[in-house]
């Protein structure tokens, strides 16, 4: 996500280079590893709450993406609010459940 330019050139090479696409990705690969890695280290946690603060922080990356690559397509307008809303809901709403669990 953070230089979409060196994975396209390193590991992703294939043609066009896109990267909205590759920024997006990159958002979901974190959201993915946020998961794993609080279902690893906080396993009193519950699958859950595990899920909604990781999808949570991928989604708020999503919507920074799209703030990143605001020229490079979608409805920023609309894109841009409703990602960012739909990360808070997730985020507010996992933490909310995690305060329940401890």
């Amino acid at each position: 996500m953070a230089d979409p330019q060196s994975f396209f050139e390193r590991i992703a090479v294939f043609e066009p280079f896109n990267q909205h696409f590759l920024q997006d990705l990159g958002a979901l690969q974190i959201g993915l590893g946020a998961v794993l890695l609080l279902a690893g280290l906080i396993p009193t946690v519950d699958a859950l709450t595990v899920a909604l603060v990781g999808v949570g922080i991928g989604g708020a990356l999503h919507a920074i993406s799209h703030i990143i690559g605001i020229d490079l397509g979608g409805r920023p307008a609309i894109d841009i609010p409703v990602f960012g809303g739909l990360a808070v809901v997730l985020l507010v709403a996992g933490a909310m459940r995690w305060r329940r669990q401890g």
